[in-house]
């Protein structure tokens, strides 16, 4: 029987099978063990330093029937009830499936040895947290590796489920009634959708970077449909039921309605403090991860924008204490301060040295910027004043790229500092473009940094001591290690701006239909970019970059020249005159 969302069918595909080895699947085993104090699940992993109960394939019912299957850590040797932190994985529990930060080169910078092997992708790991006193939840969203049911892609349903597994898990003898959530990426949005439904035991929440949005913040952000990724995505779930197919969804409904809205979380319904962390080193979670801060309707709510990646992050241990200190005062009633804690936390991107130290903040966006307009000129310059005249400059829209930071047909404005100079925020770039060639285009911005010599930088995302190499040529060109530079994009038939969602800072556009081109006409594009936080010395350059295709690196290599868009010939670029083509950026005094 099809699921309908909106009044439109979805569409479905078959998950992988259960006997893929990739699945790491040995079938359904419910059973309780103890972990005795020392225990490795490998030789190469990290030792349990306290006796861990394991309850294995544990039975969580939802509502509508069907059972989603759970293993449990908590502390053995005790009476006492615990709190218990959920993480909700459509990616297999306990070690199970096929993603792994082994994925990524240098295990993403964080050694096996400090990890138990029982953690989930992607989340905290038991070994860390049982000894202090903490349960772990690793659950198997429905569809998955033995949980019943067809997969759900996020969306008020996925929130359903959550809510009943909070329920189910803060009402066991063995938990104290509250129950958090914690992880990256889609242990991260599956958060904002969860926490929306208000299940009465969920106690607080640590989204640790994780789109809000899957329409206009990635599948097809600007208009542009992203498939690669997803398609990649897509391939890592195992099921013996179908997954939903949002791949095919883009396909048959390129435009914004009552299904990709079910895909964007309502933060304003969030009622438990969050600890919310982002970094600019994805090209998936940015700006659901500032979205969701701002749209929070209390002030029991913490941003950390950290210089590294989010697998790395999670494991560091100055990280790990803030995140306990956090969990501490609000599972356990643990009177540490930490609401003392700034509100903002963020550092300072500066690619050919370290990120700077955290710099603490009020609130978000921070009220302390003033945005100043840079206005494209002549000589590939950006300046204070748009040129007297018109002129213009053109670039190829439909090139093969490969997104390894050398493709062609790529426009490049400069800005040279006289002074050290910080960016914080969002940007907007509003261009005036045609295309002589066809009636749509697609159009991507990027801002970034160039040295004193004008040579475009790339920021390493892990210390390179933490992926085993001593230089930045050893690391691989993909957006887990490096960070190239904050982004924005959009379809020209897109361009019309929603009001309802849009803020001063940040431009929703509408998407419910679209406003094609005559070949040839100069339209006005307004172009969100996503948040930037960089620091520049005096004589370093600000780049201003537009494309017919996607800049930023791709974030695997098997998915590199994968992202076609639906260019056709030549752009061009207006600017001076009555073209006031610029770029709006937000900057900071230095102290």
């Amino acid at each position: 029987m099809a699921m309908k969302i909106g009044g439109l069918d979805v569409l479905y595909k078959q998950a992988l099978p259960l006997s893929d080895p990739a699945a790491q699947f040995n079938g359904l085993n419910p059973s309780t063990q103890v972990l005795p104090e020392g225990f490795r699940k490998t030789p190469r992993n990290r030792a349990f330093s306290t006796a861990t109960v394991w309850e294995r394939d544990i039975v969580i019912p939802m509502r509508d029937g069907i059972n989603l299957r759970a293993d449990v850590f908590r502390p053995a040797n005790t009476n006492e009830k615990v709190p218990c932190i959920l993480v909700w994985s459509p990616y297999g529990k306990s070690g199970q499936g096929r993603l792994s930060m082994a994925v990524v080169q240098g295990n993403a910078g964080v050694p096996e040895s400090e990890l138990s092997g029982f953690q989930s992708f992607e989340a905290p790991d038991p070994a860390e947290w049982i000894p202090h006193g903490y349960a772990i939840a690793n659950v198997n969203a429905r569809g998955i590796l033995g949980s019943q049911g067809r997969h759900r892609w996020h969306g008020v349903g996925e929130g359903q489920d959550g809510y009943d597994t909070i329920e189910f898990l803060g009402t066991q003898s063995w938990c104290d009634g509250k129950v958090a959530m914690m992880g990256n990426s889609w242990l991260a949005s599956a958060q904002w959708f969860i926490a929306a439904e208000r299940p009465p035991h969920l106690t607080c929440m640590l989204p640790l970077e994780g789109l809000s949005d899957t329409y206009r913040e990635s599948l097809c952000r600007g208009g542009v449909p992203f498939k690669p990724f997803w398609g990649f995505l897509m391939s890592t779930f195992f099921s013996e039921e179908e997954q939903e197919d949002v791949v095919a969804m883009i396909e048959k409904y390129p435009l914004m309605n009552e299904y990709w809205e079910d895909k964007r979380g309502n933060a304003s319904q969030i009622q438990v403090p969050a600890y919310v962390l982002a970094s600019m080193s994805t090209l998936l979670h940015t700006e659901g991860s500032t979205r969701c801060y701002e749209d929070i309707p209390h002030d029991k709510k913490w941003l950390r924008i950290h210089g590294t990646q989010e697998w790395h992050d999670l494991y560091q241990r100055e990280n790990l204490e803030d995140f306990r200190k956090f969990l501490d005062f609000y599972m356990k009633g643990v009177q540490n301060g930490w609401e003392s804690t700034p509100k903002v936390r963020t550092v300072f991107l500066r690619y050919n040295q370290p990120p700077t130290e955290y710099v603490p903040f009020s609130e978000w966006p921070v009220p302390e910027v003033k945005y100043h307009k840079f206005f494209l000129s002549n000589d590939s310059k950006l300046g204070f004043e748009s040129p007297s005249k018109t002129a213009n400059v053109s670039f190829l829209g439909d090139v093969p790229a490969m997104q390894i930071d050398n493709d062609p047909e790529e426009l490049s404005f400069t800005f040279t500092f006289d002074r050290k100079t910080r960016i914080l925020g969002t940007s907007k770039a509003t261009l005036y473009m045609a295309c002589p060639d066809h009636d749509d285009f697609d159009v991507f911005v990027q801002l970034r940094k160039a040295d004193k010599n004008g040579k475009p930088l790339k920021s390493i995302n892990i210390p390179l001591k933490d992926l085993g190499v001593s230089q930045e040529s050893e690391v691989l060109d993909i957006t887990p290690l490096k960070f190239i530079g904050s982004t924005g994009i959009l379809r020209a038939s897109h361009r019309a701006i929603d009001t309802s969602l849009s803020k001063p800072h940040w431009i929703h556009h509408d998407h419910t239909k679209e406003d094609k081109i005559p070949p040839g006409n100069i339209v006005r594009l307004e172009i969100p970019i996503w948040v930037a936080a960089f620091e520049f010395e005096a004589g370093e350059q600000l780049l201003f970059k537009i494309a017919g295709h996607d800049m930023r690196l791709a974030e695997f290599e098997p998915l590199r020249g994968k992202f076609d868009t639906g260019n056709r010939g030549r752009q061009v670029v207006y600017y001076g005159g009555a073209f006031d083509s610029h770029v709006e950026i937000p900057l900071i005094a230095v102290p």
